[in-house]
């Protein structure tokens, strides 16, 4: 279940809001990379001895692969104080309680109370996280200036503190903010549900458009039904109950070496096709050659329920590289960067290009 360590501080590697990482010396394992959440467990310092969860890290996970700080036990912080009774990472060791927006004790509470319709915002749904720097890079670039919230569910990281993207795109000012839903927590604004979360993004944040997408890391079984990602199919439900404008993002690849992930991955098919009752805009790029053929005609059926849209990906590359350098952000998916996966990138960023026509 869980591997127990102590660790000693080594050293500060580097910091983002919310988070800190660390060269901690583990008893009988060496020097470890790990991750601290200030907002959770104070700032570590150079020579604390740390309490550790290296789960993650003996499983070698790529996104998660971190020993984790549970506690400093010498130097805890301070209680919290000010409002909140939502309670998030419920009956975990780590459990927070955060002020929840659609709370009686908000200041949003009045707005969100009653509140029933996100009136026609588009709503752009995608598998993994990674998809959220290509997506505002291709509605921005159509679309200078509009307000976009990520609202991210809890398929994957819980804390928003772990991404350095959504630092880096707030620091650019490519994003908003944050709306962090479920059991997720450390956004600009917590929710109970993407209901909310959704409508928070619309009525307390001003959001031209919002994303939804899970936070970092991603769980699959490789069977059909067994994967977090299947939450996009309700994100769309959601969307559309709430009169919003759903744009699915499909999960494309022409780099992955699994075969239920080539074109088309059956993370989307199913999502899209199968969970999402509601009709969404299915956003199909136009990728051109054998790839292109084969994501529309895996798409295809998807049309039986929602709106096929073909989108051209025309200069999208271009735009993409611009907004890594500019932004700070390295794009990248399952290891793989835009010149090794340049479909999947090339696919998000063409939902955002049909989310700003929608603006229009």
């Amino acid at each position: 279940m869980i591997r127990w360590r102590k660790g000693t501080v080594e050293s500060v590697r580097r910091e983002w809001p919310g988070a800190v990482e660390l060269d901690v010396a583990i008893d009988g394992d060496g020097t470890r990379r790990a991750l601290a959440y200030t907002a959770l467990v104070g700032r570590p310092q150079p020579g604390d001895t740390v309490l550790l969860n290296t789960t993650a890290l003996a499983l070698g996970l790529g996104t998660g692969g971190y020993a984790m700080v549970a506690a400093v036990p010498d130097r805890l912080p301070p209680d919290p104080v000010g409002p909140g009774h939502l309670v998030k990472a419920r009956y975990t060791p780590l459990q927070a309680t955060v002020l929840g927006a659609d709370e009686q004790d908000s200041p949003h509470h009045e707005t969100l109370r009653d509140a029933d319709s996100v009136d026609g915002m588009p709503v752009i749904v995608a598998d993994l996280h990674s998809a959220l720097p290509p997506i505002l890079a291709g509605l921005l670039a159509e679309r200078p200036g509009a307000r976009v919230v990520y609202v991210m569910t809890d398929g994957g990281a819980l804390p928003a503190w772990f991404s350095m993207s959504i630092a880096r795109l707030r620091q650019a000012g490519a994003l908003a903010a944050t709306v962090t839903v479920g059991q997720a927590f450390g956004g600009d604004l917590e929710t109970v549900t993407v209901h909310t979360g959704l409508l928070a993004a619309r009525l307390v944040l001003d959001a031209d458009a919002a994303v939804v997408a899970q936070g970092p890391g991603n769980l699959g079984s490789g069977t059909r039904w067994g994967f977090s990602g299947v939450a996009a199919g309700e994100a769309v439900n959601a969307a559309a109950a709430l009169s919003g404008r759903p744009v699915a993002s499909l999960r494309v690849s022409e780099g992955d070496a699994r075969e239920r992930h080539q074109g088309v991955s059956h993370h989307s098919l199913t999502a899209y096709g199968r969970v999402a009752l509601a009709p969404a805009d299915v956003v199909v790029p136009e990728l051109g050659g054998e790839l292109g053929q084969r994501v529309a005609a895996q798409a295809a059926p998807l049309g039986e329920r929602h709106s096929l849209v073909p989108v051209p990906v025309d200069g999208l590359y271009d735009v993409l590289q611009a907004a890594e350098a500019d932004w700070g952000v390295r794009l990248s998916t399952m290891g793989r960067r835009l010149d090794e996966d340049s479909a999947y990138f090339l696919s998000a960023a063409a939902a955002g290009r049909h989310a700003a026509a929608l603006l229009a």
